[in-house]
């Protein structure tokens, strides 16, 4: 097990160099994590696009069934006309005659009704296809990108995987070295932090990440590094800028060396 750090200016160096290296853990995550909410948006939108799509082919064979079904009556009708056409041949009187007559009117006019019928199906199919192109078009523009957006997701993973998994261990070999009371505090006010902030440094006078300014005499004791000042309004732990400008540069260069191996 890590030895503890006894002075507090070391735990506050210890914790500080923590949040920076959970601070580019959190930075690989967000990289990581916009880019997957952008392809479920894609596949949802994909999704109810097909669904669209398969609602117009619906639509329209829907429309060509009812055309097939007014063609066949009109095959039908035809061959009606023509038995009665054929039976006017041998009809005993003219009731008989005109009442054939009728019959066949009647067909024809039903010929004329599935005619009309059917010019409106086909106008209303050849619209639908039109749509339908759009949709088909718009689903495979939504596809392209979505195989894009996958293709670098895929990459950013297979890049930052390696990257996170040597951040994550050495922020565990840091946390061993800090009292527990205090990694307890810090992990309580990270956890509860959007930007996962729990150690701030002091800029211009004011809480870095609040940005409300803190008395003099409470900026003295923060640089004096002789104890744990938290900020009164976001309860964060507060180091003074040259600790913090000073480790920043030190946990960079120590992180590209971890990174390079």
């Amino acid at each position: 097990m890590a030895k503890k750090i006894q002075t507090v200016e070391d735990k506050l160096r210890a914790i500080y160099t923590l949040q920076l290296i959970d601070s580019n853990i959190d930075k690989i995550r967000t990289i990581r994590g916009e880019l997957p909410l952008e392809v479920q948006d894609l596949e949802d939108e994909i999704a109810g696009l097909t669904k669209r799509k398969e609602n117009i082919e619906a639509e329209i064979s829907e429309l060509d069934t009812k055309i097939s079904d007014r063609k066949n009556m009109m095959v039908d009708a035809n061959e009606i006309i023509q038995k009665y056409k054929e039976q006017q041949g041998n009809v005993r009187n003219n009731r008989e005659f005109d009442s054939l007559s009728k019959e066949i009117e009647f067909q024809e006019l039903e010929i004329q009704l599935c005619e009309k019928k059917i010019k409106e199906f086909k106008f209303k199919s050849e619209s639908k296809k039109e749509v339908l192109e759009e949709a088909i078009a718009r689903v495979q523009e939504k596809q392209d990108l979505l195989d894009q957006k996958n293709k670098e997701l895929n990459e950013i993973i297979s890049e930052t995987e390696s990257e996170e998994a040597i951040l994550i261990e050495k922020s565990e070999k840091e946390a061993k070295k800090i009292d527990e009371r205090l990694l307890r505090a810090y992990k309580r006010i990270r956890g509860g932090a959007k930007n996962g902030l729990a150690v701030v440094p002091v800029e211009r006078g004011a809480s870095g990440g609040s940005f409300i300014s803190i008395p003099p005499q409470r900026q003295i004791e923060i640089a004096s590094r002789k104890k744990i000042i938290y900020d009164e309004h976001s309860g964060r732990i507060l180091i003074d800028a040259e600790m913090a400008e000073e480790l920043n540069e030190e946990v960079s260069k120590m992180i590209g060396k971890l990174l390079k191996k």
